[in-house]
């Protein structure tokens, strides 16, 4: 199951995380991010234990995501030792984020 990341655990579960993150950026009310859901779901469940996947409802958490700049949704970002080493704005195939994950490790 994806992580639940939040303004509040932000830092501790994304930034300082031992293993390489992807950060889902959503909201509920948005038709791309509820057709990427399911393959976050599905990375999350592939990938336990090597790569952290979660998300992080941009309505409910609005200083992480004006942080790192986030403009449109679904924006997923490739976090490794608290740095974002990739971006992928929009609904993707699963194929292209299982090779930017592959690089990531």
């Amino acid at each position: 199951m994806a992580h639940k990341f939040t303004d509040d655990n932000f830092e501790q579960e994304v930034l300082k995380s031992q293993v390489p993150v992807i950060v889902d950026f959503y909201a509920d009310w948005c038709g791309p991010c509820k057709m990427m859901a399911p393959i976050i779901e599905e990375l999350a469940e592939n990938y336990e234990g090597t790569v952290k996947v979660g998300k992080l409802n941009v309505d409910e958490a609005p200083n992480v995501s004006s942080k790192y700049r986030v403009m449109s949704i679904p924006t997923l970002l490739f976090i490794k030792d608290g740095e974002v080493v990739d971006t992928v704005v929009g609904a993707v195939p699963k194929g292209q984020l299982t090779d930017k994950i592959e690089k990531l490790k």
